[in-house]
């Protein structure tokens, strides 16, 4: 092995002791190594061979007690129809049609795929099920089984296929018959066993003594149950069966669940040995990787070692190059010691402080502010960047709060730029005292232009929490400013943005939130969040107005319909449009995401409009179908503030020639109130126009009841947060049933939203309520299956049922 060496390889091991010690501990490690792989080899598959033997033991266990579970379903089934008074009187009176519906009936209830009738002497009497006379030959044995037990259970084979079968007496008082019932081991089954136990099954068939076994089901991939049917080889009750199949080496068990002679039924239980094996190699990786690892160690100490003289040295010239990198922090050690290179350590260190010295002079020029002290905006961009890598990694949010000094230049002007420099620093102070959480930072931006940094921020709580420091703060100004013998009155206007909820990037939330401060200095109404529409420049909202006008023009709107029904006889009497946008790469958006801005920015108007539109179209094939409903379009604040909105509908009613009767339009209390008397009159000619009017959420805006009675409205529709837990929340049903008592009173109709069970179904209709919408009816439908809807409705609730269900009488109209 030395030949293999390099010649001034061997000179050095030859000279150097520590290179001889190196080696030998190596070599002694590498041997211990080798022999604890070889020993913990040949442990590890012993023992995987002895748990996965374990396994199969418990997973036999197992099979057989989910088998026993099933078949104690079947029998609690069956006996429950033994038991059955008017089953055991259609027996009694051979009522065939009778007999053959209950068995059918009650299997289809206990997921039962074969139930029958048999008489005393165990011949088949009735079936719900055309096919099962080939149960005749195996009905010897379960009435052997069934003579002597009262009740029999049992695994055939039919039709290649294993059932599991039991039969109960069926007594009047006497026995008159067996009941039996069944069902395929199926899939279900092996799949079961599959997540209990992790261990794979099949269930292997064989007709005779003589046929090979076939695999009806299992858990193994297709190729491997293949290779499992060519061994053949299912002996039952072997507990060292081992297969070889294509991916790999299985233990075996095979259970038998059918007795000897005739057609056999086999489940063979199977354990990978390679999965069992796979943690314990993981154990022999991390031991080489360990082994690795100690050679790597013993091999660094012995260069260490060799090369003691020289590590001084080295380590000066790293923290030469160390300096030349600009860390100016890290002393460079080595100065212990009073021979030559102890001198120039010493010299290095001097030359260290003394650029650590410059360096952070220029520092503090480039990152902070002269006159406050406080950090200037580029420091103060390098935080929000750093604040938001972190917030990326542990989830949390980072806020800008921004200031501008109100009459700043007036206090310049008048008291002189001494005053002006008092007044900054007086100002970066108090915003030190009131601002700031541990790792907050204050910042002078420039000029009178201060912000805040609120960096890890709950993203549940991030918008209120930073609306709350911009109040304390702009509180915080309200109290006078003492400069020298000067009073000031201080004020500012204060700007607020929040990453990511408005920005992307650091540039992006400054320049937000530095639009939300000009906007708050433009309302003097104290602090502003940042919203897209006060900035007219941004190209989120850019970028949203102009898809919503796309939308509009290339057929990516959708109309969508939720039923309303009348408590009373259960008649769809009326449907809500609702509006969906079908976006071609973001796929169906959230009405959410799109009807907040477009009411902002006023384009809620076209989208009112175009429900209106395609509302009218829909009334009339509904109407041409012979189905006479009301249709509800909701109504914003804009669109009452729209004076030519009565002329807009009427132009409409006169195109698709749909009267104003088909439509009823629901406007919200607070959308009324923004601006009563103009709301008023738009009501009015709207309602003169023939059109129905809904106060859509009543009970969550601040209307007044004097108001209420002046409105031309004909309808009051209950807000869901009332109608949902009004059958559990006492003081609900109080507000609903005191609302439906009011509208009545003032001869209006009564319409319930949010109605997701039949017990609220019941308790409206005993309080009198008129109508009802909600998913216990009907969801949100597209339009063009409203129809299809409607008239499964009327079919599934022809019948009249108990109480609280839609029933008797149902049409439509």
């Amino acid at each position: 092995m030395k030949k293999l060496l390099p010649p001034h390889f061997r000179v050095w091991m030859r000279k150097s002791l520590s290179a001889r010690i190196v080696l030998l501990f190596l070599g002694l490690l590498l041997l211990v190594q080798g022999l604890s792989f070889v020993a913990i080899r040949a442990t590890i598959d012993g023992n995987a061979r002895t748990v996965i033997g374990q396994d199969l033991e418990v997973g036999e266990r197992l099979l057989k007690r989910v088998l026993d579970q099933n078949a104690n379903k079947l029998t609690e089934g069956a006996t429950l129809l033994a038991s059955d008074y008017g089953f055991r009187s259609a027996v009694g009176s051979d009522d065939a049609a009778t007999i053959s519906s209950v068995l059918a009936n009650h299997g289809e209830r206990i997921g039962a795929s074969v139930s029958a009738l048999l008489d005393t002497s165990f011949r088949l009497r009735a079936a719900a099920q055309p096919d099962v006379a080939a149960l005749q030959p195996m009905l010897a044995r379960l009435a052997a089984n069934g003579g002597s037990t009262k009740r029999a259970s049992d695994v055939v084979v039919i039709d290649n296929r294993p059932f599991q079968f039991v039969m109960v007496p069926l007594r009047a008082p006497v026995l008159v018959g067996w009941v039996l019932m069944g069902f395929p081991v199926d899939q279900r089954l092996v799949d079961e066993m599959r997540s209990l136990s992790s261990l794979h099954v099949s269930l292997e068939v064989q007709r005779d003594a003589q046929s090979p076994w076939q695999t009806t089901v299992s858990t193994l991939p297709k190729a491997a149950r293949k290779a499992l049917e060519r061994q053949n080889i299912f002996l039952p009750g072997d507990p060292a069966m081992s297969l070889t199949l294509p991916d790999g080496e299985y233990s075996a068990r095979a259970v038998a669940l059918t007795e000897p002679g005739g057609a056999a039924v086999s489940a063979v239980l199977m354990r990978s040995v390679d999965e069992a094996v796979a943690p314990y190699q993981r154990l022999q990786l991390g031991l080489a990787v360990l082994t690795v690892l100690s050679v790597v160690v013993f091999g660094a100490g012995s260069v260490l070692t060799a090369r003691h003289v020289t590590t001084p040295l080295r380590r000066l010239a790293v923290a030469a190059e160390r300096l030349g990198a600009g860390d100016y922090v890290t002393p460079l050690g080595g100065q212990r010691r009073h021979d030559e290179i102890g001198d120039l350590a010493h010299a290095f260190e001097r030359m260290r402080v003394s650029v650590a010295g410059q360096q952070e002079e220029i520092l503090k020029l480039a990152y902070w502010d002269g006159l406050t002290g406080l950090a200037n905006r580029l420091q103060f961009r390098n935080a929000v960047i750093e604040a938001m890598a972190l917030g990326k990694a542990d989830n949390r949010s980072v806020a800008v709060v921004m200031l501008d000094l109100d009459r700043f230049k007036h206090v310049n002007d008048v008291l002189g730029y001494r005053f002006g420099d008092l007044m900054l620093k007086g100002v970066a102070e108090r915003l030190s005292q009131q601002a700031v959480r541990n790792g907050d930072l204050v910042a002078r931006l420039g000029g009178d232009e201060f912000a805040v940094l609120l960096a890890d921020l709950e993203p549940a709580s991030d918008l209120a929490h930073t609306t709350a420091v911009a109040q304390r703060l702009h509180q915080a100004f309200g109290d006078v400013m003492v400069l020298e013998d000067h009073n000031v009155d201080m004020s500012a206007s204060f700007g607020m943005a929040v990453w990511p909820h408005h920005a992307a990037d650091a540039d992006t939330l400054l320049s937000r939130a530095e639009v939300a401060m000009y906007n708050a200095k433009r309302r003097s109404e104290g602090p502003v969040l940042y919203d897209p529409a006060i900035d007219a420049a941004s190209t989120q909202t850019l970028s949203l107005l102009s898809e919503l006008r796309h939308a509009v023009g290339h057929h990516e709107l959708r109309l969508y319909l939720q039923p309303k029904l009348a408590l009373d006889t259960g008649r769809v009497v009326g449907a809500e449009a609702l509006l969906r946008w079908q976006h071609p790469t973001r796929g169906l958006v959230p009405p959410m995401s799109f009807i907040p801005f477009a009411e902002q920015t006023g384009f809620i108007r076209v989208l009112t409009m175009w429900v209106f539109e395609e509302s009218a179209r829909m009334w009339r094939v509904l109407n041409e179908g012979g189905m006479r409903i009301v249709i509800s379009i909701n109504l914003s604040t804009r669109d009452l503030l729209d004076v030519e909105l009565p002329q807009k509908f009427e132009a409409l009613l006169v195109k698709h020639i749909v009267p104003a009767e088909a439509f009823c339009l629901e406007i919200t209390e607070s959308a009324i109130m923004d601006d009563p008397q103009r709301a008023m009159n738009t009501l009015e000619r709207l309602s003169g126009l023939g059109f129905k009017l809904s106060i859509d959420d009543f009970g969550t805006g601040y209307s007044s009841l004097a108001y209420l009675k002046k409105l031309p409205v004909d309808e009051l529709k209950i807000d869901k947060s009332f109608v949902l837990s009004m059958e559990k929340d006492v003081n609900d049903a109080r507000i609903v049933r005191s609302t439906i008592d009011l509208a009545h009173g003032l001869g209006l109709t009564v319409v319930a939203e949010g109605v997701e069970n039949a017990q609220v179904w019941n308790l409206l209709r005993d309080l009198s309520c008129d109508e009802a919408q909600g998913f216990h009816m009907g969801k949100p439908m597209p339009s063009n299956e409203f129809v299809h809807w409607a008239t499964g409705w009327a079919s599934r609730h022809a019948a009249p049922g108990p109480k609280g269900v839609p029933g008797a009488n149902v049409t439509l109209h």
